[in-house]
C-alpha cells in the first residue's frame, strides 16, 4: 500500500488539505503533516536558527495529523529525516486557495513544500486551484479529485528524478472542467505597490500591495490553460541551469582584469 505524505502552505486547518486528504485516502495510506499557521508565498524557507516543535491535531472530519511551527518546507523535511518512521512514496503539497502560475513558482510555499519532497528523492506534486471570480467559499472537491488522478499516475508510472508536477484547477465542478492539459511555465504579471504608512511616532512602515497578478492566456501555457477551463499539469524540474548560455558565458574572456 502505497504512503502519501500530504502538506500544504495555507495551515493544517484550511479546507484544501482536508479536501485532498479525504481524495487521497482511496490510494493508500495518508500523513498529513503541515504548518501550524498560514505561509503563503513564503517560499523555500528552511528554518536554521531555532528549535521545532512538532504536535498531534485533527482534521475537521477527525483525521489525525501532525503539525510543526515550521514552514512548510521544514514539514516535509522533518517527516523525512525521522520523524514519519514508515518510508514515504510520494509527497504531495496542496490544495492552495490560489493558483500558482508562471513565476509564482519562486514564492509559492505550496510549490516549494513539493519541491522539499524532489530535492529528497520522491515524486512529488503540488496542487493549486484558482479562487471563483465572485469570492464565493472555494469549493475543493473537483480540485481533490484532479489531485486524485494525478497522483494515482505518479504512483503508477513513476517521476524522473527531482521533478514536481505543478497541478492548477479552475474553480469549476468536475463535469464543467474540460480536461488536463500538460503546459509549459506562462508569463505571470505583476502589479506591486508600495503602500507607505506611519506610526504614532511618525516612522514609517511599508506594505507591499497593489492589484492581484494576472497573466498572458497563451495557447500551451500553465496561464492559458486555466484561462480556458482545464487543469493544467506543468513538469518542473529543480536543475534551474539555462545549458544554452554556459557557452556564450565562456567567451566572456575570463582572464582579464
Amino acid at each position: 500500500m502505497p504512503h502519501v505524505l500530504i502538506t500544504n502552505d495555507d495551515g493544517v486547518h484550511a479546507p484544501g488539505i482536508l479536501a485532498l486528504a479525504q481524495a487521497l485516502q482511496t490510494l493508500g495510506k495518508v500523513t498529513v503533516f503541515a504548518p501550524d499557521r498560514n505561509w503563503s508565498a513564503s517560499g523555500h524557507d528552511k528554518t536554521m536558527d531555532r528549535p521545532l516543535r512538532v504536535r498531534e491535531t485533527h482534521l475537521a472530519d477527525g483525521t489525525p495529523a501532525l503539525t510543526s511551527d515550521g514552514s512548510p518546507a521544514d514539514c516535509v523535511a522533518l517527516a523525512l529525516l525521522g520523524v514519519i518512521q514508515e518510508p514515504v512514496d510520494v509527497v504531495v503539497s496542496g490544495i492552495n486557495a490560489g493558483e500558482n502560475l508562471g513565476q509564482d513558482m519562486t514564492y509559492s510555499g505550496t510549490v516549494t513544500a513539493a519541491m522539499e519532497g524532489a530535492l529528497a528523492g520522491l515524486p512529488a506534486v503540488a496542487v493549486s486551484m484558482k479562487l471563483p471570480a465572485n469570492g464565493s467559499k472555494p469549493d475543493f472537491s473537483a480540485a481533490a479529485q484532479i489531485a486524485r488522478r494525478v497522483v494515482e499516475r505518479v504512483l503508477r508510472f513513476g517521476l524522473p528524478p527531482r521533478v514536481v508536477l505543478n497541478v492548477n484547477v479552475p474553480p469549476l465542478p468536475l463535469d464543467q472542467i474540460k480536461g488536463i492539459r500538460i503546459t509549459r511555465l506562462g508569463e505571470r504579471i505583476y502589479r506591486d505597490a508600495l503602500v507607505t504608512r506611519y506610526d504614532p511616532r511618525h516612522k514609517p512602515y511599508y506594505w507591499i500591495g497593489g492589484e492581484p497578478p494576472d497573466g498572458v492566456p497563451e495557447e500551451g501555457t500553465d496561464i492559458g490553460a486555466l484561462a480556458e477551463g482545464y487543469a493544467s499539469i506543468t513538469p518542473l524540474h529543480l536543475d534551474l541551469t539555462l545549458y544554452s548560455l554556459m557557452e556564450s558565458l565562456r567567451q566572456w574572456n575570463w582572464e582579464e582584469e
